[in-house]
C-alpha cells in the first residue's frame, strides 16, 4: 500500500461531525492516530446511540485531520479515509486477507462506461462490474427491479480510487455481487460536483469525515442510507472488507428494507434542515470589522511559526487564506496585526516554494504536503492549485518587491504551458501522483519525481572550478537540495520500502549559505544549480509520465485565465496575457452555447488535437460561471479589451437566472432541473482548496457594479452576504474569501480610470503603475474618449473625464467623485498607496 496510508496524529481543534435526530443511528470505524505516515494504527469501533459495531476501510481518517476551515481544505482535498456511516448495523468481519486479480482473470469485455468521455469513467470501462453512468437508465432499473443503488464517486488522478479499483472493482466475485444485487453507478466527481456534494454531505454529517473514493448506497429514489470511503477488499482483524459490506447490505435490503427506507428519509430530512442557508429575518450582513478580526485571530492561533501554514500535517496550500491575509494587511498596515498577517502569508509562501511540495525540477506544485515541513508531497498536480498559487505568488511580489515570488509564479505558469495545455488554448485538469518507475512496471506514487544520489552523480559529474574542496555539480546540487545516500524520505513515511534510497528535492540552504560553504560566488552557484536542474529535467523526460487527466473543466479554466491575466499584467509580460486570451477564446469557442447563453461544464481532448463533448453535454454548475466571470474580469483589466467584460456581464445574467435563490438569497450550486431527483439542492458554504462559488460571486457582483453601476448586482451581493451571515459569524475562518468580499462591500470600491490611447506609451505606463500596486478592492477602467463605447454607456460619468494637456491621465474615483487628474506614474503610485 502507498506510503500515504497512515492516519495523522490527532491534535487540537478536532473537527466534530453534525448530529442527526434520535433514531438515525450511525456507525464509524476510526483509525487510531499512528506515530507517522507509515503506521496504520488499530481501528477502533465507535457506535452512536449506544448501538454496536460498524464497518470501515483503513487509511487516513479526515476527522483526525486539522479542521477543514483551518487546514484550508475540505473533504474535496483528500482521496480516501477510514469512515463509514450507516443507518443499519453491520458486524465487523473476521480475519481475512486482501485479494487481487491476475490479468488473466480480468474481464476483457467493456461495460457501459466505454461510451463515456470522462478519463475516470473510462478507467473503469473494463471492470467486471455492470457499471452505469449517472442517469435515468440506472434509476429506472433500480426502481423496476427494486434494488439498491451502489454509487461510487472518484476522479481520474485519485490514488486511493486506483487502489480500490485494483483491489475490488477488478475482482470478479465482487463484480458479480455488484452486478447482481445492486445497480452500480460510477460518477466522476469533477464532472458532477452536484452529485458528489450531496452525498459527501451525507457521509460527512454522519461520520465526521469524507474523502475519495466515496461509496454510498442509495434507495431507488436516490436517498442515501449507508456511506463510506475506501474499503479494502477483504476482512482484517480490525476492519471489514468490501465484500462483507456488500453481503451485509444485500441481506439488510431483503430483510429490513422498510426500516432502511424510513431511516433514509429521516436522515434526508435532517440534512435538508441542516444545510439550508438563507437570509431568514436578517436584513443586513454582519460587521466586516468584527468578521475580519475574528477570522485573523483564528488563523493566528493555528499558524505554524517555524514552517508556515495552518496545520501540522497534512498541509495544503490554501490560497484563499493567503488572499485573506494580504487583504487584511492592506487595511491594517499600520497595526501590529497587519504586519503579522503579511509576515504569515509571505513566510508560508516562501516555505512552500522551498519545500518538496514544489517540483523544483519541472516547476508547479503538488497537491499537498504529508508532513509539517512541506517536504514529502502527495505528488498529484491539480490545475486549480497552479492557477490560484500563480496569483498568490504574484501578489506576494506586488507587496514585497522580492523577485523570488515572481520567479515562482512564472515557473508555475511555465509548467502549465508545457504540461497542462491543449493546443487550442484550454487547460487540462490534473496529473496523477502515480507512474511506473520503468516501462512495464506497476505504477508507484511519486516515481516520476524522486531521485537517487547515484542518478544525480551520473548526470552531473562535472567538477566545480574554484571551490575550496573537490566538488562536482552533482554534489553541489545534492547539498543545496538535501539529497542523501540513504534518501531523505524517512522509513515511517515509506512502510512498503518503495521509496528507499530515494530523495525529494527541497531547498535546505539559501544561495548565500551554499556559496559560503564551498567558497563560491552566489551568482556562480545560482547558474550551476539552474544548469543542474535543467539536466535533471531533460533526463526525467525519458521516464514514464504520470497519467494526464485531459478533461477540461470550465471552472478550472476560468481560474487559469485569472492566473495568466493577473501575473501577466503585474509583471508586464504580454506573452502571459496572450495565454489568458487564448484560454478565454477556448472557453467561448468550445464551452459556451451561444443560443442559450449557457456554459458547458466539460470538454475533452480528442485525437489529433481535436476537442470532444459528451452527448448530451454536461452543463455548467455555479462554480463554472463564477470562476469564468472572475477570469474574464481579470482579463479585461489585463488586456483592456471590453469584449471580455461584455461576455462576463452576459454570463452573470445567465448565472442569476439559473442559480439565484430569490427567496433565501445566495446561489445554489446546481440548476434545479439538472439536479432533479437529488434529495438536496445545496449552497457551497466553505472556502477550501477552491474558493466557494458564492464567495467568488460576491466579489464578482461588487466588481460588476463598479464597472457598470447596475444597482441590481449590488443588491444581490448584499442579499448573498446576508444569507451567509450565520455561517460567517459562527466560523469566519471557514469562509475567508467571503469575509474578504464582506470587507470590500463595506469599504468603498475604487474605480481607477485611465483616459488615453491604449496603444500609447504614456497610457501603458499608467496602466502598469496600477498593476504594480496591490489593491484588492478596485476596478481598473480604460476610457478611450469614445462616448459610444461599451463602458461609457454603462458609466455616463466617464464622458466628463478628460485628458490633461493631451496626455494619458488617471483619475481615482469613489462613488463617482474623482481625484484631481494625474499624468505622472509616480504621483499615481503615491495616491494608490494612501
Amino acid at each position: 500500500m502507498s506510503h500515504l496510508s497512515s492516519p495523522p496524529q490527532k491534535h487540537k481543534g478536532e473537527h466534530k461531525g453534525h448530529s442527526l435526530p434520535r433514531g438515525s443511528e450511525r456507525w464509524v470505524v476510526l483509525g487510531a492516530g499512528g506515530s507517522g505516515r507509515g503506521d496504520r494504527g488499530q481501528g477502533g469501533v465507535v457506535g452512536a446511540s449506544g448501538v454496536g459495531p460498524g464497518v470501515g476501510g483503513v487509511g487516513r481518517n479526515p476527522s483526525l485531520d486539522p479542521p477543514a476551515h483551518v487546514r484550508g481544505s475540505s473533504s474535496r482535498d483528500k482521496d480516501r479515509s477510514a469512515t463509514v456511516s450507516s443507518t443499519v448495523p453491520m458486524p465487523v468481519g473476521g480475519k481475512g486477507s486482501r485479494t487481487s486479480c491476475s490479468p488473466s482473470t480480468l474481464q476483457k469485455v467493456p461495460n457501459r462506461l466505454i461510451n463515456e468521455k470522462s478519463p475516470y469513467l473510462l478507467q473503469h470501462a473494463y471492470n467486471p462490474v455492470d457499471w452505469y453512468p449517472w442517469g435515468q437508465e440506472a434509476f429506472d432499473k433500480a426502481r423496476k427491479e427494486n434494488k439498491p443503488i451502489f454509487l461510487s464517486v472518484g476522479y481520474s488522478t485519485c490514488h486511493w480510487c486506483h487502489m480500490m479499483e485494483e483491489e475490488s472493482f477488478q475482482n470478479e466475485e465482487i463484480g458479480r455481487l455488484l452486478s447482481e444485487d445492486f445497480v452500480s453507478v460510477k460518477v466522476d466527481r469533477e464532472e458532477r460536483p452536484d452529485v458528489d456534494k450531496v452525498y459527501m454531505t451525507f457521509v460527512q454529517a454522519t461520520s465526521s469525515g469524507g474523502g475519495w473514493p466515496m461509496n454510498v448506497w442509495l434507495t431507488p429514489n436516490l436517498q442515501p442510507f449507508v456511506g463510506g470511503t475506501y474499503f479494502p477488499p477483504e476482512d482484517g482483524l480490525t476492519r471489514v472488507g468490501f465484500r462483507t459490506v456488500l453481503l451485509r447490505i444485500r441481506e439488510q435490503w431483503k430483510q429490513n428494507k422498510n426500516t432502511l427506507l424510513e431511516n433514509s428519509q429521516r436522515v434526508t430530512t435532517a440534512l435538508l434542515a441542516r444545510s439550508e442557508i438563507s437570509m431568514g429575518d436578517r436584513q443586513v450582513p454582519p460587521s466586516a470589522a468584527t468578521m475580519n478580526s475574528r477570522c485573523f485571530q483564528q488563523l493566528d492561533e493555528g499558524y505554524d511559526e517555524e514552517y508556515g501554514g495552518f496545520a501540522e500535517a497534512p498541509k495544503f496550500p490554501t490560497p484563499v487564506i493567503l488572499n485573506f491575509l494580504f487583504s487584511y494587511w492592506i487595511s491594517h498596515r499600520l497595526t501590529q496585526d497587519g504586519s503579522r498577517a503579511q509576515q504569515m502569508a509571505l513566510h508560508t509562501l516562501k516555505m512552500m516554494a522551498n519545500g518538496g511540495i514544489r517540483d523544483h525540477v519541472g516547476q508547479g506544485f503538488h497537491r499537498y504536503s504529508t508532513d509539517r515541513q512541506w517536504h514529502i508531497p502527495h505528488f498529484e498536480k491539480m490545475l486549480y492549485d497552479q492557477a490560484q498559487l500563480a496569483v498568490a505568488y504574484t501578489q506576494a511580489f506586488q507587496i514585497s518587491g522580492d523577485e523570488f515570488y515572481s520567479d515562482v509564479a512564472k515557473g508555475i505558469l511555465q509548467y502549465v504551458v508545457r504540461s497542462l495545455s491543449h493546443r487550442s488554448g484550454g487547460f487540462y485538469s490534473a496529473e496523477d501522483a502515480d507512474s511506473p518507475p520503468e516501462r512495464g512496471m506497476r505504477p508507484k506514487e511519486g516515481a516520476f519525481y524522486v531521485w537517487t544520489v547515484k542518478e544525480v552523480q551520473q548526470l552531473l559529474p562535472e567538477p566545480v572550478l574554484g571551490a575550496t574542496e573537490p566538488l562536482t555539480s552533482g554534489q553541489l546540487l545534492m547539498k543545496h537540495y538535501g539529497l542523501t545516500e540513504a534518501g531523505n524520505i524517512s522509513p515511517s513515511q515509506d512502510p512498503k520500502g518503495e521509496l528507499q534510497g530515494q530523495n525529494v528535492p527541497t531547498v535546505r540552504y539559501s544561495l548565500e549559505l551554499t556559496a559560503a560553504r564551498f567558497g563560491l560566488d552566489v551568482d556562480a552557484v545560482r547558474t550551476l544549480l539552474n544548469t543542474g536542474l535543467e539536466k535533471l529535467f531533460q533526463a526525467r523526460k525519458h521516464r514514464p509520465k504520470p497519467h494526464l487527466d485531459s478533461k477540461m473543466l470550465a471552472a478550472w479554466n476560468g481560474l487559469m485565465v485569472s492566473g495568466y491575466a493577473v501575473t501577466g499584467a503585474v509583471l508586464g509580460q504580454e506573452r502571459l496575457i496572450t495565454y489568458a486570451i487564448n484560454g478565454a477564446k477556448f472557453l467561448k469557442r468550445h464551452m459556451f452555447d451561444v443560443a442559450s447563453g449557457r456554459l458547458m461544464r466539460t470538454c475533452y481532448a480528442g485525437p489529433g488535437g481535436t476537442v470532444e463533448h459528451s452527448n448530451p453535454p454536461c452543463w455548467g454548475f455555479l462554480e463554472d460561471y463564477a470562476f469564468v466571470v472572475r477570469g474574464l474580469l481579470d482579463l479585461y483589466e489585463a488586456s483592456q479589451e471590453s469584449s471580455w467584460l461584455e461576455w462576463a456581464l452576459r454570463l452573470q445574467d445567465t448565472q442569476d437566472r439559473l442559480f439565484w435563490d430569490s427567496r433565501g438569497g445566495g446561489y445554489f450550486c446546481s440548476e434545479a432541473e439538472l439536479g432533479a431527483g437529488l434529495p438536496l439542492r445545496l449552497k457551497d458554504d466553505q472556502d477550501g482548496a477552491e474558493p466557494s462559488a458564492n464567495s467568488v460571486s460576491a466579489h464578482n457582483l461588487l466588481r460588476l457594479h463598479g464597472f457598470t453601476g447596475h444597482k441590481d448586482w449590488m443588491d444581490k451581493c448584499v442579499c448573498l452576504l446576508t444569507a451567509f451571515s450565520e455561517r460567517m459569524r459562527r466560523v469566519p475562518v471557514a469562509l475567508p474569501e467571503m469575509v474578504r468580499a464582506l470587507s470590500a462591500h463595506q469599504q468603498t470600491l475604487k474605480q481607477i480610470v485611465i483616459c488615453g490611447d491604449p496603444q500609447a506609451k504614456d497610457t501603458k505606463a499608467l496602466l502598469h503603475c496600477v498593476h504594480s500596486v496591490y489593491i484588492p478592492n478596485k476596478v481598473l477602467i480604460l476610457a478611450n474618449g469614445d462616448p459610444s463605447s461599451f463602458l461609457s454607456r454603462q458609466l455616463p460619468f466617464l464622458s466628463t473625464l478628460r485628458r490633461l494637456e493631451d496626455r494619458a491621465t488617471a483619475y481615482v474615483c469613489e462613488d463617482q467623485a474623482c481625484s484631481m487628474p494625474i499624468t505622472e506614474p509616480c504621483e499615481l503610485r503615491k495616491l494608490l498607496h494612501q
